[in-house]
């Protein structure tokens, strides 16, 4: 399977895409996890070491090279092969692929860089031999641009309030445009029954799945340990996750 998890900002995407791939690992299967978020978290959240990652998009030199940019002009298909098998990190059945994202401050444009990602990325998504789990950048922007038009299911993200919700309908609205017909709010940090209701009511779909606010998840966030080992009921929430997927995917 491949899915993409996207949603506002501080919903908690990088937090249900660990507990996703730990779900996935658990039942045997290998899995690639790929950070495309500007400041990427998930090689914390599963345990990496933080400090010898550094995200694609933060080489500069390499970003360059690869899009052959010469002023305004520069490379539509750049040559990407190469790339996971140096910058891949790997854990057991797990491997993971910092992109990270271009942040573009003024009026510059990164057209040419973004050309190097949006290649990686879809090489990176053409893999057979894993499950994918896609943790993408905050907003809408993304889906805009198509980038992920290939994956099998993509989940909304969504805590239970206004801003939050608002942001998954118009992500919902731009996958249905991609006609990506396996697409599902998930809600995140929810106390009660009435939270997840509010987030049904509001968004006008049942969530497929429902994680709890979790106190230990939080606490092993702040320590700096892998999340996924922290919460059994998340964990939980995140293989019932997987087997409604499944069941999804088998028709």
């Amino acid at each position: 399977m491949k899915i993409a998890v996207c949603g506002k900002g501080g919903v908690g995407k990088s937090t249900i895409s660990a507990y996703l791939i730990k779900a996935l690992l658990d039942k045997g299967r290998k899995v690639l996890a790929i950070d495309a978020d500007p400041s990427p978290h998930l090689a914390r959240l599963l345990g990496f070491k933080n400090e010898d990652i550094t995200p694609i998009a933060e080489m500069k030199d390499l970003l360059n090279e690869r899009s052959e940019r010469q002023g305004a002009f520069y490379n539509l298909n750049p040559r990407v092969d190469d790339l996971p098998e140096r910058f891949m990190k790997r854990q057991g059945n797990l491997s993971l692929m910092v992109l990270g994202a271009i942040q573009q401050g003024g009026a510059g444009c990164a057209c040419a860089e973004n050309a190097v990602l949006r290649n990686l990325l879809n090489r990176l998504l053409l893999s057979k031999d894993e499950d994918i789990v896609l943790d993408m950048e905050a907003g809408v922007e993304h889906l805009g641009r198509g980038t992920i038009a290939g994956v099998d299911h993509i989940l909304i993200v969504a805590q239970p309030y206004r801003g939050s919700i608002e942001t998954a309908q118009k992500i919902d609205k731009l996958a249905k445009d991609l006609n990506i017909a396996s697409l599902h709010i998930v809600a995140n940090n929810c106390q009660d029954e009435e939270d997840v209701d509010f987030i049904e009511e509001i968004s006008g779909q049942r969530p497929i799945a429902v994680f709890p606010a979790s106190k230990e998840a939080r606490a092993a966030e702040r320590k700096g340990l892998p999340i996924a080992d922290s919460s059994p009921e998340m964990l939980k929430a995140a293989k019932n996750l997987v087997n409604n997927l499944e069941r999804i995917s088998n028709g």
